[in-house]
């Protein structure tokens, strides 16, 4: 399960490799926003607070299946459970077994 705030790593497409910081799971939790990944240009008109109009850069959603947690101890995407500890739930990195 990836939350708001997670480092994770791009598994597919032209932006593969790469890690980002999740900025928002949009869509019932079917589509993430990465910071600074998979960047849209997008035609925007004059209005008020852009008297200019012009191309605007932003980030534009992906599927929440093309990514993988980064887990910081292995230094790569990785597979995560769930497990109690303490009467709370922690996720936690299928291959070295560290909370991520």
């Amino acid at each position: 399960m990836i939350r708001k705030g997670d480092t994770v790593v791009v598994k597919v497409g032209r932006e593969r490799k790469k890690t980002g910081k999740v900025l928002r799971v949009i869509d019932d939790g079917s589509r993430v926003i990465i910071e600074k990944l998979n960047i849209v240009k997008k035609n925007s008109k004059p209005t008020q607070a852009n008297p200019s109009g012009g191309i605007v850069e932003k980030e534009a959603p992906m599927n929440i299946s093309n990514v993988m947690l980064f887990c910081s101890h292995c230094n790569k995407g990785v597979r995560t459970g769930v497990k109690v500890v303490k009467d709370k739930k922690v996720r936690y990195c299928k291959k070295c077994e560290k909370n991520v």
